[in-house]
């Protein structure tokens, strides 16, 4: 967004400007020295390791205008973890279809909220859980957010449910993943295809073209540059500062880190036609991330991380859509009774995109895709922008329907 685009422009502007070179080398040189000093200032906090959401006391009364009420989705509960607790909701008939969402690198799992309760009412059962250091979800400080992480946080999502979502008879379950969330559905399919029966990307990270990628994002990919404290107190206070919606990028646009942030979140006209939650209809995107910008110690670590070690980028992730797609290649000359034992079939692979997307580029990910899964996926178009999950959620959830059957 502009507010956290501001700090990185005025970095990468200081880099352009040779008459800022010599003060640059004397900040350099400063902050090379801070780095060497800031450890011992701030071993203290480091040390706790877990960055722990937000859960507060609430009333009723004010539950029930909190903008991420506790109980935002039905089947709420909070799980232990070595890695922090995760805040996981499941509802719907325990022999419907199963379906798991993953959410995106910004919003919490509210965000998919309107799609559950869409294949909820056509008989699935589901899940949603914030994801590391969102929502009301812990964040491990010491442990880089990438795929191993979030396979790890997926397993025990599943394996906090009273219902087998895994084991022999358990009809195996789709999975649906958003934005990062594509980025982690696909390299969790990629390792465990057997345990699927369909996977459906919505505007999925993985693919995207080192090209796409601006100066100052790459501030956040690279280590060692600027203190890690200092950094995270400028993204802070950045982010502390609002406004939590503004106008959307153009396609033409190199993707910096305000970007990710901004697409993710509705217009204001389209987020007060959101119906996210059944409980609570005042409850928004816009309105859940401000309070979780604000509130939640662990998101401006689990964002940066996450930017850093994500499954984001084409030249790290190519290599893990391609084993996917071999998987799926030698699934097509089986019977569909074998291919569903073996799980994931070769023709269970949905790709959804927004035409007016400008981080996810249709353009470049339907040649990309196409090619990494060998020809074994399926694409769909929706007239909005890379936020469409949380406002055409009765279309996604009719596609997703049709996918499961």
């Amino acid at each position: 967004m502009s507010w956290y685009s501001q700090t990185t422009e005025v970095l990468s502007e200081t880099f352009a400007n040779q008459r800022t070179h010599i003060p640059l080398l004397a900040t350099a040189g400063a902050s090379f020295t801070l780095g060497l000093i800031l450890p011992s200032l701030f071993s203290r906090q480091d040390s706790k390791r877990i960055l722990r959401s937000p859960r507060p006391l609430l009333s009723a009364e004010e539950n029930r205008e909190h903008p991420l009420p506790n109980d935002v989705l039905p089947g709420a509960r909070d799980v232990p973890t070595p890695y922090g607790s995760i805040r996981v909701y499941e509802w719907g008939p325990e022999d419907g279809p199963k379906v798991l969402f993953v959410h995106g690198i910004t919003t919490p799992c509210i965000a998919l909220g309107g799609v559950a309760h869409g294949l909820v009412d056509r008989g699935c059962r589901v899940m949603l859980f914030d994801l590391f250091g969102r929502g009301y979800s812990d964040c491990p400080s010491d442990i880089p957010q990438d795929e191993r992480l979030f396979a790890t946080q997926i397993f025990l999502a599943l394996n906090s449910s009273p219902i087998s979502w895994t084991g022999a008879g358990s009809g195996k379950f789709c999975l649906v993943g958003y934005s990062l969330g594509g980025g982690i559905a696909t390299s969790f399919a990629s390792f465990f295809p057997q345990l699927l029966t369909s996977l459906v990307l919505l505007a999925p990270s993985g693919l995207l073209r080192d090209s796409q990628i601006s100066f100052q994002s790459r501030l956040l990919y690279s280590r060692g540059l600027i203190p890690e404290p200092i950094l995270a107190l400028l993204v802070g206070r950045r982010l502390n500062s609002g406004p939590l919606v503004t106008p959307k990028a153009n396609k033409d646009v190199k993707l910096n880190a305000g970007n990710v942030i901004t697409e993710e979140l509705p217009s204001q006209g389209a987020a007060t036609r959101q119906m996210l939650s059944r409980g609570y209809s005042h409850v928004t995107v816009p309105g859940a991330v401000k309070w979780q910008v604000n509130n939640h110690a662990g998101f401006v670590h689990a964002f940066m991380s996450s930017m850093r070690f994500g499954p984001i980028l084409q030249q790290r992730q190519w290599d893990t859509w391609a084993r996917l797609g071999k998987f799926l290649t030698s699934q097509r000359n089986l019977t569909p009774e074998d291919q569903y034992r073996n799980g994931l079939p070769s023709d269970k692979v949905s790709v959804l995109c927004g035409n007016d997307d400008t981080i996810i580029l249709k353009e470049q990910l339907s040649p990309d895709a196409t090619r990494a899964l060998e020809e074994n996926v399926q694409f769909k178009y929706f007239d909005a922008g890379h936020e469409f999950p949380s406002t055409k959620y009765e279309e996604v959830a009719q596609h997703i329907w049709e996918v499961l059957h």
